[in-house]
């Protein structure tokens, strides 16, 4: 599967990211199929120069297929390229099996000890 994601480059404490189309499988900064933008995280957020993208490369991708990660689709959608909704997980706040499991017997435990 190809994903359009962040290539991390630049120095210690100072990251600049390469927006680049890639198999899911190959590492972070590693081999990469195209490079089809930039994305500066230390500019502020109104500069011109925080984020470039090849806007005729990245739509192409997408039509063949690519699936622009989590970060990559807010930036994309800010330029109005892609639609990106916030997803929420209503299951996080649950408390796991185990954790419902021992939840259910001090309960019964507490339901005994009120009985006698």
């Amino acid at each position: 599967m190809l994903k359009i994601r962040l290539a991390r480059g630049g120095a210690k404490k100072r990251p600049y990211y390469s927006i680049v189309v890639a198999d899911s499988h190959s590492p972070r900064d590693g081999r990469f199929i195209e490079k089809v933008g930039a994305f500066n995280p230390l500019l502020p957020k109104d500069h011109a120069d925080r984020t470039n993208f090849k806007v005729e490369r990245i739509q192409e991708w997408i039509s063949k297929g690519a699936q622009p990660t989590d970060r990559v689709a807010r930036l994309l959608s800010a330029q109005g390229i892609v639609k990106w909704e916030a997803g929420s997980n209503l299951k996080k706040g649950e408390p796991g099996k185990k954790s419902q499991e021992r939840a259910a017997e001090r309960a019964q435990r507490e339901a005994d000890r009120a009985e006698a």
